[in-house]
């Protein structure tokens, strides 16, 4: 029996810092991560993989903000669709094309993934993900007025809208995902943490305005797969706790009680 990998890729995958991000900038990116990916499946494992989204839905809500007078503003759960139809198709084709250069028989599907998240999640009182553009002080201003947006000043960058960041409860194409993956096939899924919905009293379903953070989604989706391992990749050497505050502290190896 082959081990389950799910490969859980950050941004950097897809963009390094002070690139454009135009597509040839991607796709140079992601055809060096696909040629990685062919390398785990030569060595006897079965892989799936999802992806972040920052950059990307950062780009679209820029896209939004310049061309409102002319084309109408789409809100944060369609954005988040549209990066996982973008950045899936650009993984699903790079890696079948590198899959093919090897003659190996592997097919590579891309599934637009809702992700459930609870309507009285507390986060949804306490907006703390940035998103999007800068704006000036007199802008955020407005946006607060108008929009109802919660904005956070980032000191010499400008203020950004904060949205929610709830937890990820269930993975709504959970089904169709083990589906594929058990027949082999390579699902790209859950881009961006996937696309944060909730559920009415009917059972139906209706997207909101947030992000879900990515590795949460990741290790619902290990769950999910039954993976043997999930592979988090990141721009930095290793783990830390206190990130990014004077004092952090590198991980190496750990126990799971050290890590709960």
């Amino acid at each position: 029996m082959k081990e389950k990998v799910l490969i859980a890729l950050g941004g950097n995958a897809l963009l390094q810092a002070g690139e454009k991000g135009t597509d040839e900038d991607q796709l140079i990116h992601v055809k060096e991560t696909a040629k990685h990916f062919v390398d785990i499946i030569k060595e006897g494992y079965l892989i799936s993989v999802t992806h972040g989204n920052g950059p990307q839905v950062g780009a679209i809500l820029l896209q939004n903000e310049i061309s409102q007078k002319t084309i109408p503003p789409m809100p944060l759960d369609i954005c988040g669709a549209e990066s996982q139809g973008f950045i899936g198709y650009m993984i699903q084709r790079l890696t079948f094309n590198e899959i093919t250069r090897q003659a190996d028989d592997i097919k590579v599907a891309t599934i637009l993934t809702q992700v459930l998240v609870d309507k009285e999640d507390p986060a949804f009182k306490n907006p703390s993900k940035p998103v999007g553009p800068y704006y000036t002080k007199e802008q955020a201003e407005i946006f607060k007025e108008e929009k109802k947006w919660t904005m956070i000043e980032q000191i010499g960058k400008g203020y950004r809208r904060c949205v929610p960041s709830p937890e990820p409860l269930e993975i709504i194409e959970a089904f169709s995902i083990k589906a594929l993956f058990e027949k082999k096939i390579i699902v790209i899924s859950c881009g961006g943490g996937g696309i944060p919905v909730i559920k009415n009293d009917d059972g139906t379903l209706i997207g909101v305005e947030a992000v879900i953070d990515k590795d949460k989604t990741a290790a619902v989706l290990a769950q999910t797969i039954k993976a043997d391992i999930l592979m988090v990749l990141t721009d930095v050497e290793k783990a830390y706790i206190n990130f990014h505050q004077e004092n952090q502290s590198a991980l190496g190896e750990i126990t799971v009680s050290e890590a709960r």
